[in-house]
């Protein structure tokens, strides 16, 4: 490390006219009085989570489901012909969440993030399999929660339960609204077209 150094000072001292950086002077701010009372207030806002916190989805609330009822939603402005193929399947799915043996908590942000990614990878049909939940002491709860939760998410504009091939009753086909970048694709092309 010495030599290193010494080899350092060496090469300076060739150069002749080096001079160290003189260090500018830092100013000093003064605080105001109520500087206390604002970082207080700010720290208080911040960390106070509200009524949805976060995440618009809600873990209380949620009207329980029978294992054996299909979930089924759909917005208005969703074709008939666009619902009942999202019923039978017949969309490719691009992207899947599996809930099994997660708690109510953690399907909850799970659901959040699963939907945000799908929309920015433009995925348009999803699978979320969450089980029918039958045989327990709190039967569908996670099912229930799905069903609660999907119609909250502006992003989702229909869902139905799944076919047999794809979990049947225990998983959920969802349908995404298209990104704006997607969406612009479409405008354009259908534009060149006329």
């Amino acid at each position: 490390m010495s030599e290193d150094s010494d080899i350092f000072r060496e090469a300076l001292g060739q150069l002749g006219d080096v001079k160290p950086l003189v260090r500018e002077r830092k100013v000093a701010l003064k605080k105001d009085a109520d500087s206390g009372l604002n970082k207080r207030a700010r720290r208080e806002a911040a960390t106070e989570e509200s009524p949805s916190g976060l995440n618009p989805l809600t873990g209380e609330g949620v009207d329980p489901v029978d294992p054996w009822d299909p979930l089924e939603f759909k917005r208005d402005g969703v074709q008939n012909g666009v619902y009942r193929n999202l019923r039978l399947g017949k969309y490719r799915v691009d992207a899947r969440l599996d809930l099994h043996r997660h708690t109510v908590e953690m399907a909850r942000r799970a659901v959040l993030e699963f939907v945000k990614d799908c929309v920015e990878a433009d995925v348009r049909c999803a699978l979320i399999t969450h089980g029918k939940g039958e045989g327990r002491k709190q039967p569908a709860v996670l099912k229930s929660c799905v069903n609660t939760w999907l119609p909250q998410l502006r992003e989702v504009l229909a869902f139905h339960s799944a076919q047999r091939q794809h979990g049947g009753l225990g998983a959920t086909y969802v349908l995404l609204r298209k990104s704006e970048r997607k969406r612009q694709d479409n405008l354009e092309r259908h534009q060149r077209r006329r």
